[in-house]
């Protein structure tokens, strides 16, 4: 309910004298400009008492964003978690997600061109958690790798010069033995792994007496180049290199054979994967490297 304001009086030269603030001062001064100084006491009394209850937002210290709208879209956007390309249900779901990813040339490649392996072997890795695929166009592949150099009494350097995949073609490789990492495995764990799945069927003998790993030697660094196995999908290494001396390796040139996803609980996509059955190994002076 409004309050309402009472009538407004001219005001006597009693009721002036009454008022401490506008006390008669000059009694020479025109009756009119003592009326003039009580209405504007009077309207501003009556202003200040109908005056609304403000709050002040720094009393109550309030702390609204400078742009909400742009905030707006942060949280309701740009906040909000994306597709995990890291999980696919099966190749063909991966294929589907590649194809709008990749140049179409290269994509098709895949598996056909020598040397490369197929949309199932990457799915595959992604399954077993040794890669993930960044969300962009194109794609970023992420692996870690365990690089070791094997080395001998003469300190020597094993180099694997090429291997041989299951559809009979060769892929060049002039590189120490490496391996993609599992996850939560520590490098020494990959270390020993790696040198069992691709030196074993030469070594035939428990490892553990016969590997000694030089911790002392461990490097790590981040190499990012395009993918020989996957044409067209930029890759990112984390290498994990590290020197290692074994036991019972012939000193020329020889070979071994590998079961690679002996042990993959996923035989369909297995069978149709490109496999590496064979290494070919050589022994070089570290400086050739």
């Amino acid at each position: 309910m409004s309050r309402q304001i009472p009538p407004i009086k001219n005001p006597s030269n009693s009721k002036i004298q009454h008022l401490n603030f506008y006390q008669k001062t000059n009694s020479s001064l025109p009756d009119l400009l003592f009326t003039a100084v009580s209405l504007l006491f009077l309207f501003s009394s009556s202003a200040a008492s109908l005056k609304p209850l403000s709050l002040s937002f720094n009393t109550l210290n309030f702390n609204f964003p400078q742009n909400p709208r742009r905030v707006f879209l942060k949280n309701s956007i740009m906040s909000q978690p994306k597709p995990n390309p890291s999980s696919f249900s099966s190749p063909n779901s991966l294929s589907n997600w590649l194809k709008s990813r990749l140049p179409s040339d290269s994509f098709a490649s895949w598996g056909i061109k020598p040397g490369t392996k197929n949309v199932h072997n990457l799915w595959l890795e992604i399954s077993a958690g040794e890669t993930s695929l960044l969300d962009s166009i194109p794609p970023v592949r992420t692996v870690n790798v365990v690089s070791v150099r094997v080395m001998n009494e003469n300190g020597r350097i094993l180099l694997e010069s090429k291997q041989e995949l299951s559809d009979g073609t060769h892929r060049e490789r002039n590189r120490p033995l490496s391996e993609k990492m599992k996850p939560h495995e520590s490098v020494e764990e990959a270390v020993f792994r790696a040198i069992k799945e691709e030196l074993g069927s030469i070594i035939q003998n428990d490892l553990t007496g016969i590997v000694k790993i030089h911790t002392d030697s461990y490097k790590k660094k981040i190499e990012e180049r395009a993918s020989v196995s996957y044409p067209g999908l930029p890759a990112c290494y984390v290498l994990h290199t590290v020197d290692a001396f074994v036991e019972g390796l012939p000193s020329g040139e020889f070979c071994t054979e590998e079961e690679e996803y002996s042990e993959c609980g996923e035989p369909g996509a297995v069978e149709k994967a490109v496999n590496v059955k064979k290494h070919f190994w050589k022994w070089v002076e570290p400086d050739s490297l």
